[in-house]
């Protein structure tokens, strides 16, 4: 399909939704002959012929009902507003088969396999519906061999004016890239270190509000802000956490802010660009504040222009941190970088770099002794790469292997054998 013609802010849209959702979308040329969108007729599909003898049976039925003078069965009303009585329900559910050279391994992700031999990652239970024109709610559970957690419960606005849109709840903040996503959507079986060593296993994630605003500028740009409690397991790295020192002002908020654009280059290549902050108090005392800075980009290269199954895409994401302890300023870098070939249909595979630097105080020297992470005294590296198969679009098998360079102990070896399983409403994976 060819979109040259097309506006640039829609172009913009276009492509930026089917580059972050896996959703086509087609945008029609405003055309004066053309009848209102609610006057054309639908375009004709073939008919499945098991649909066809299902409705000859279902008419057979109704034509011996009526004959037989039965009184149809009364039809359920429509709920108020249009919404489903029945929400979307879908499971996702992830296991994997591991192996790591050493029992002591540095995994920093919630969901990460996390010991040698079989591992349930997740099931994730993911509910969402219109509740009516004006919300609409999503929920993700998840359950563990631990238990049971709420891990986003939250309604989105439908129809505020002016390009905004606003949200309630616990959820993901979309700090970043990465963060806002699930499992399902990473190109690795375990999440950058560098994730968890800035918010924690989960990933920065709380109770509030957020506002998002899609500007009207020639080029897709999108402001979000939002405000959520600075305590729990989302911000047990740099923030409160688990030492919840309570809300006495605004200050005792975490602030995350983000600015999103995206840049058509082509018809075939395409590219995100994200700024974000995240500000709030910190657990080591009353006055002590962490603020954290990141970049990421996404350059992807899928042929629409041509028939190919072919996908290549580049994302990377870098973080600043700056700590403040009593009497001391802490600051730190981590990161990653990774690389995903889709070769074929069915087959892709993918290959990440991370780093992590020791944590510095103000004069940049190594600090030694730091209540997050006490032997972290040098630089990390880790490499991993892995093999993707996709049975179908509601399967997936991936065998991925890494090899973790921490300078300050031995290395560790590490290999994974995942199995992924999505059934319900849930979209499958992109083909």
């Amino acid at each position: 399909m060819r979109i040259r013609n097309a506006p640039s802010r829609f172009h913009a849209l276009q492509l930026f939704l089917a580059l972050v959702c896996g959703v086509n979308v087609a945008w029609a040329q405003p055309n004066a002959d053309m009848p209102p969108a609610a006057a054309r007729e639908p375009a004709s599909e073939p008919r499945n012929p098991d649909h066809q003898e299902i409705e000859a049976a279902l008419a057979a039925d109704e034509k011996t009902a009526a004959e037989a003078g039965a009184t149809p069965a009364p039809q359920k009303p429509a709920p108020a507003g249009g919404g489903s009585l029945n929400p979307d329900l879908s499971f996702i559910a992830d296991f994997a088969a591991a192996y790591f050279s050493d029992d002591e391994h540095l995994q920093t992700g919630a969901h990460d396999p996390s010991e040698t031999g079989f591992n349930l990652q997740q099931l994730e239970l993911a509910v969402g519906s219109s509740v009516d024109p004006y919300f609409r709610f999503d929920a993700n559970l998840v359950f563990a061999l631990s238990g049971v957690e709420i891990e986003e419960a939250y309604g989105t606005t439908l129809n505020l004016p002016l390009g905004l849109q606003a949200r309630a709840g616990q959820f993901l903040t979309r700090f970043g890239r990465l963060n806002s996503t699930h499992p399902h959507a990473w190109n690795f079986v375990d999440q950058p270190f560098a994730l968890g060593r800035i918010f924690g296993g989960e990933g920065n994630r709380g109770l509030g509000i957020e506002v998002s605003w899609l500007t009207p500028l020639p080029w897709y740009v999108e402001v979000v802000v939002s405000s959520t409690r600075a305590d729990g397991e989302g911000t047990m790295r740099s923030f409160f956490g688990a030492d919840d020192l309570g809300v006495e002002s605004f200050d005792d908020l975490l602030y995350v802010t983000a600015i999103k654009q995206f840049f058509p280059l082509s018809e075939d290549l395409s590219f995100l660009f994200g700024v974000s902050g995240a500000f709030g108090p910190n657990a080591s005392g009353r006055d002590n504040r962490t603020d954290v800075y990141g970049t990421d980009l996404y350059l992807k290269y899928k042929p629409i222009t041509t028939a190919s199954f072919n996908v290549v895409s580049l994302q990377s994401e870098w973080f600043y941190r700056r700590r403040q302890l009593p009497g001391e300023l802490l600051h730190d870098v981590s990161g990653y970088a990774e690389v995903f070939w889709r070769f074929a249909q069915r087959w892709g595979t993918a290959a990440r770099y991370e780093y992590g630097s020791p944590a510095l105080d103000s004069s940049g020297a190594v600090f030694v002794g730091d209540p997050l992470d006490s032997e972290w005294t040098e630089s990390r590296h880790r490499i991993s790469s892995n093999l993707t198969f996709w049975p179908s679009e509601f399967s997936r098998l991936r065998l991925q292997g890494s090899r973790d360079m921490p300078g300050f102990r031995s290395g560790i070896w590490a290999a994974f054998l995942a199995l992924e399983l999505v059934t319900g409403a849930h979209g499958a994976h992109a083909f």
